[in-house]
């Protein structure tokens, strides 16, 4: 089997200031070839990382840039790294190119259908490498115009999955990599913000520490700060079929996403570099 799309990699709307917001888990489209191989539910592609354009939709008034994936994570996981490593060894996770749900389901109808070494390559050619170069050449030139960079690495995610946590998961989930990735101050005003931000919960380096994003660009001794905030969904939409984004819901929770935003932006833009 062989993979083709007709659907670019990745939007991109560049800002004026030291910061790029990525959203590699926002993308719905599957090729409809591809699909046909998907179970009824893959075909719904649940755990997608609903809405975070809209979520997100100040972005342009703080003068970020902007790079949105296309495809959905079962086309591929562009937050995983090209090899296919785990980024949580001994931990329950899917692959760069998934063969599984969230609810542990299996997304192929046919077992015979899970994508082989060369597709798999296929994919990441297509679609994992050009959005990576585009985040990467990105960075590149904020750090050169500004003398600093930040990356944001938006997700979300339902805030019960038995598979990847038990209980209820904490609404603001901030990953630096264990505090390698961004500045340690920064990281501390963040989750400050997030603690105090009534009706919600707020972690640092918790059970999501960062994906291969975070891991890979954040080099705050380079003057590159990048952090990943994996947010439950049921702080803006509904977590379940049709997935609905629900404003009143997400007004509550937008203006502390905003503020931590704000925070980095400042950090940044008072740093030497």
């Amino acid at each position: 089997m062989t993979f083709q799309t007709t659907e670019p990699p990745f939007r991109f709307r560049q800002g004026t200031r030291p910061l790029l917001i990525s959203m590699p888990h926002v993308g719905t489209h599957v090729p409809p070839a591809l699909a046909a191989r998907f179970t009824d539910e893959a075909q719904r592609v649940p755990d997608t990382d609903w809405h975070l354009e809209r979520l997100y939709d100040f972005a342009d008034a703080l003068g970020a840039s902007v790079l949105v994936a296309t495809h959905s994570r079962f086309v591929i996981d562009l937050n995983r790294p090209p090899d296919g490593a785990s980024l949580y060894p001994g931990q329950s996770v899917t692959g760069l190119c998934p063969v599984d749900l969230f609810d542990d389901q299996p997304l192929y109808r046919d077992p015979a259908d899970v994508p082989g070494e060369a597709e798999i390559a296929e994919r990441r050619e297509a679609i994992w490498q050009p959005y990576h170069a585009q985040l990467a050449q990105e960075l590149t030139r904020i750090k050169a115009q500004h003398g600093v960079a930040a990356l944001w690495d938006a997700h979300s995610i339902r805030s019960v999955v038995p598979r990847f946590f038990e209980g209820r998961l904490p609404d603001l989930n901030l990953g630096t990599a264990d505090g390698t990735s961004c500045s340690p101050l920064l990281a501390e005003q963040l989750l400050a913000i997030g603690q105090s931000a009534p009706s919600y919960t707020a972690v640092l380096n918790g059970r999501f520490k960062g994906g291969h994003i975070t891991r890979q660009y954040g080099n705050p001794a380079q003057g590159i700060h990048a952090v990943q905030l994996e947010m439950t969904q049921c702080s803006y939409m509904q977590e379940s079929w049709p997935f609905d984004y629900l404003p009143e819901v997400a007004k509550g929770v937008q203006p502390h996403v905003r503020r931590m935003l704000e925070a980095v932006l400042a950090l940044v833009e008072t740093s030497p570099g």
